[in-house]
């Protein structure tokens, strides 16, 4: 057997150490280049969460007011439910609240009617088009619509989820899929286990938030893979201009553990 067909390893001990090795994206909420899901019943403020979070990346503001943002960048988002003016009109709200020019906002939005990422061609196109742009973060929205797959197959589940996974690791990259929950799915530690389709899809997950309206909040549950333990920090909702509800409390969660806060809707 040649040199070139073995496997490279190292040492233990060779492996280079960091002082922190937990990097944040958005820091207590999305790990730098994990992968993971948005969780929630339909109309529980998914996509709000999502744009929210980018928009912070890409323009180093506070996600939600609180939560910084180490390195930003550019992000590249693709909402198949949503028109291009509904987007446009979404991120115009929150800088504006925020006092930045849209102009300058480093949000690129994929424009293709349909993206398939069950099939190479797209899965090419996509590649690409990351190379050409490098983003901090990759938002899907909702995850449903990417691909013709049977969501309950965990083979063809698996297989999907590892495209993901490469774009993570080729090009250092956060990706970030909004999920639908099953009807009548568990809040709190069981929230992931409530995502539709096969288990794969939670445990894909470096970082999951899960959303979940109570009759009197908006309850948001949030685990990672490996975190360090911090304290807790919430923060109340409130109302955009266009008088939607964002996301509410927010919660920093030590290690793969869901935790629960709430922020009071108005």
């Amino acid at each position: 057997m040649s040199a070139n067909e073995l496997l490279p390893v190292v040492r233990v001990g060779e492996i280079p150490s960091e002082d922190n090795p937990q990097r944040w994206l958005v820091e207590g909420l999305w790990g730098a280049s994990s992968v993971g899901v948005v969780g929630g019943a339909p109309k529980c403020a998914k996509t709000w969460l999502g744009l929210d979070m980018a928009l912070s990346v890409a323009t180093g503001t506070a996600c939600l007011g609180k939560y910084a943002v180490p390195e930003p960048g550019p992000v590249l988002v693709y909402l198949a439910e949503d028109a291009l003016l509904v987007v446009r009109e979404r991120v115009a709200g929150m800088a504006r609240h925020r006092g930045l020019d849209l102009a300058q906002v480093e949000i690129h939005v994929i424009t293709a009617p349909t993206l398939r990422l069950d099939r190479g061609s797209d899965r090419t196109r996509l590649l690409e088009t990351t190379k050409r742009l490098r983003p901090r973060l990759l938002l899907l929205d909702p995850l449903v619509r990417l691909h013709g797959i049977d969501e309950n197959n965990a083979g063809e589940v698996a297989e999907l989820l590892a495209y993901f996974h490469s774009l993570q690791r080729q090009l250092d990259l956060s990706v970030m899929l909004v999920h639908h929950t099953r009807k009548n799915a568990a809040g709190g530690v069981a929230a992931g286990q409530g995502l539709r389709g096969s288990g794969d899809i939670h445990a894909f997950g470096d970082s999951n938030l899960y959303l979940r309206r109570t009759k009197e909040h908006l309850v948001l549950s949030s685990e990672h893979r490996a975190a360090p333990a911090s304290a807790a920090g919430l923060s109340g909702s409130g109302r955009d201009q266009r008088g939607d509800n964002p996301p509410g409390g927010h919660r920093r969660v030590p290690g793969r553990q869901a935790t629960q806060s709430r922020g009071a809707s108005p």
